[in-house]
């Protein structure tokens, strides 16, 4: 099968990495501003407005779309921040924003009826009736999928809604529904939906403990990892657990999602886009991670086989999956 190929939307968490996306073939990158607007809100990422704006000159001049994330949700009585970021990604030239809360979408298709809105995947949209609700109501272009679908739940979708969708194909992977888990606020008293960040890092500790070594988020002790064994980041629904006389994980050891195998069938199952997850890592692995994939894509819009491309080094753990697509685990 050939056809026009799956767009590449790749991670931007800093200038640097916008513009290692944009050399390695990216066809949009996304980012965000630097402040509570932005569902990646850490010290040292996303964009200043200045930077914004040069970002958006460089991406034009090599033919790559800017794609804004103004993806949590304002505080009640407060929407200021946010209605002012939607304002300076329409000025600044943005193609798109990146969107979850009702409020804000009516206000971008309102004000700035020219500027493309995206369901972000914080919205949770995962049935036709969902997504056709959003593009009825705030004529939204493109919805990003959760990552909780088969390949076969993608096509029943695609088939059956007006709109664009995009899904996840390489990177950190969310175990839980996006926009619904409250795990994270539980644990910290911080909301990744509202605070922009899930396990923020300043709730982060370890502790040695006989030899052992102990990851707590909050109050919380994560995981307990033995001499010489890697210890990951405490994430609640990544944690490792003692239930019923076993100790495991909740669905399968920490791994990254690597879909470039899959490529064929999500381009099949009608995917417009291939959303690249790491705003929080470097310019060396989105060039990295971007050439491996403008390749895959590239061969399959050929009617090809993606190589087989080793990003082990890049993964959480040193593995991969293909997370919900194939749904092992059931």
């Amino acid at each position: 099968m050939t056809g026009t190929p799956l767009e590449l939307v790749c991670p931007a968490g800093t200038p640097a990495a916008l513009r290692a996306a944009v050399d390695a073939g990216a066809d949009a990158v996304y980012l965000g501003f630097r402040d509570e607007t932005n569902a990646r809100n850490f010290p040292g990422l996303n964009f200043s407005r200045d930077e914004l704006e040069a970002g958006i000159a460089y991406a034009g001049r090599n033919g790559c779309k800017v794609l804004v994330a103004i993806n949590t949700y304002p505080r009640a009585g407060d929407p200021g921040p946010w209605w002012r970021a939607v304002d300076d990604a329409a000025r600044l030239g943005a193609w798109a924003v990146i969107l979850a809360d009702i409020g804000l979408l009516d206000y971008a298709r309102s004000r700035h009826p020219d500027l493309r809105r995206h369901l972000s995947v914080q919205a949770s949209a995962a049935n036709p009736e969902t997504i056709r609700f959003y593009h009825d109501a705030f004529e939204v272009k493109r919805v990003v999928l959760p990552r909780v679908l088969t390949v076969d739940e993608i096509a029943r979708i695609n088939g059956a809604v007006p709109v664009e969708t995009e899904v996840f194909a390489f990177g950190g992977l969310c175990v839980m529904a996006e926009g619904r888990c409250l795990l994270s606020s539980y644990a910290t008293g911080e909301s990744p939906n509202m605070n922009g960040v899930c396990s923020p890092a300043e709730h982060v500790r370890y502790e040695d403990r006989n030899g052992r070594l102990v990851s707590y988020l909050g109050k919380f002790a994560i995981n307990v990892f033995g001499a010489g064994e890697p210890a990951g980041y405490p994430t609640l629904c990544k944690g490792r657990f003692q239930a019923c006389n076993r100790e495991s994980y909740l669905f399968e050891e920490p791994a990254s999602l690597d879909a470039i195998r899959m490529l064929p069938a999500l381009m099949e199952a009608g995917v417009t886009a291939l959303k690249i997850e790491g705003r929080q890592r470097g310019k060396a692995y989105v060039a990295q991670v971007v050439t491996a994939f403008r390749k895959a894509v590239d061969a399959v819009a050929r009617g090809e086989q993606p190589a087989t491309v080793d990003l082990g080094a890049l993964t959480e753990g040193g593995r991969q999956t293909t997370g919900a697509y194939e749904k092992t685990w059931r």
